[in-house]
């Protein structure tokens, strides 16, 4: 045996090499965990190849790429594309004489749940050949206090770019929920508020850049761990909350000056249906997010409400849509499935009903298929369609159960 140990010692042995030498299963897991240990010392020495220029999709490829995943939202994509266009020649940059050093511009994006913020990342991470990884704020605590530390957002982009400091320190990093994080009042905190300006304050200098100690397996720090130091000065951030009720700042602020005839023709101008476009920074100052911050994120752009009709579209229209994941799925058991028109309008009005976005869209379309994907895969049926007053059965079905569940719990 390869460790030494009888053959009645060992639960499971193969057999290596021409001299009847066998390695248990203990020792054949050792040499894994060594052989992946050398395999990220060698990952975080090999030099990251070099972003050219020729390589770079353009703003409009990048869009149209977009297009094919997200519903409207033209603004939004837009300002992604040329954010993510301009980082990519950022990093392509060659050292020339006139020392012209461009930085790097950090996105906020603002909008209502469910209308595609993260989507839209997880989209254009599928496009791009740098690391990319999506981190949630709201599980970030001040350091020293239970939750997660802001250092183990590098964690989860060194595992994306298998431990290669050099590439990891040229992706792109998407923050989720970044508005749950916003202090809790207008006023600096004379207390502890470790999960939202306390976090913010520990975000500084990581969306600035400064060199940062990493546990490589993410989690708390303590003394006795390695680090590995990354460079946070060329990582792209992008940031997305839903800033549930800054509209209601933004209209204080547009309504400040009322006085005299050119505010009054100004304020007949504004579209009082959507309110986010006219964001500012003072705005987001008030919310809560300390200016620091905000200085930060010098791209700010807002994605809106959706409509009735760009709704219906995205039922059917994108690549990954949920009637057309349905339709694969009872493929898969040999069913033709359709919807009636009328069953996607009735989807879309339940929808605009719970606003809840796109996401509300799912909720309902589960509610009405949950039955129908569990009596179908066992009837030799080769095709099925949706109903109007089938759907609506079972979504008041689906009404009914919740509501007993509430009054049972309470």
């Amino acid at each position: 045996m390869f460790c030494g140990r009888k053959e009645s010692e060992t639960e499971l042995g193969v057999m290596v090499g021409m001299n009847n030498t066998y390695i248990c299963e203990d020792c054949a897991a050792t040499v894994q965990q060594l052989y992946s240990q050398i395999r990220e010392q060698v990952n975080a020495t090999k030099p990251a190849p070099r972003v050219s220029v020729s390589d770079i999709p353009k703003p409009k490829a990048i869009k149209a790429y977009l297009d094919q995943y997200v519903i409207d939202q033209d603004d939004a994509k837009r300002t992604l594309a040329v954010a993510v266009y301009n980082h990519y020649k950022r990093l392509a940059q060659p050292e020339s004489e006139d020392n012209v050093e461009i930085e790097k511009s950090n996105i906020l994006m603002l909008g209502p749940t469910g209308t595609g913020k993260t989507l839209l990342a997880r989209s254009i991470s599928k496009l791009l050949n740098v690391p990319f990884t999506i981190v949630d704020a709201t599980v970030f605590t001040q350091a020293g206090y239970v939750g997660e530390d802001v250092e183990s957002i590098l964690s989860r982009l060194l595992q994306a770019a298998d431990y290669n400091v050099e590439e990891a320190e040229r992706g792109i990093v998407f923050i989720d929920e970044i508005d749950k994080i916003a202090r809790k009042g207008d006023n600096p905190s004379i207390t502890r508020d470790v999960s939202g300006e306390g976090v913010q304050q520990s975000m500084l200098k990581l969306l600035e850049g400064t060199m940062v100690n990493v546990p490589p397996a993410g989690g708390r720090k303590h003394p006795e761990q390695q680090y590995i130091q990354v460079n946070t000065r060329n990582i792209l951030f992008i940031c997305g909350g839903a800033f549930d009720g800054i509209e209601d700042r933004i209209a204080q602020r547009l309504n400040a000056h009322t006085i005299g005839y050119d505010s009054v023709q100004s304020n007949m101008d504004i579209d009082r249906s959507n309110l986010m476009q006219y964001v500012a920074p003072q705005d987001l100052k008030a919310f809560g997010l300390i200016p620091e911050i905000v200085g930060r994120l010098p791209v700010i752009t807002h994605l809106n409400a959706l409509s009735r009709d760009a709704l219906k579209r995205i039922l059917t229209e994108p690549k990954n849509s949920i009637i057309k994941q349905y339709v694969k799925l009872m493929e898969m058991d040999g069913v033709k499935l359709s919807f009636d028109d009328d069953v996607l309008d009735y989807i879309v009005d339940k929808a605009v009903e719970f606003k809840l976005g796109a996401r509300g869209l799912r909720s309902i379309v589960e509610a009405i298929m949950k039955d129908v994907m569990f009596e179908l895969p066992s009837r030799r049926l080769k095709s099925y369609t949706v109903k109007l007053d089938y759907a609506k059965e079972q979504v008041m079905k689906s009404e009914s159960l919740a509501s007993h569940k509430i009054k049972a719990a309470s």
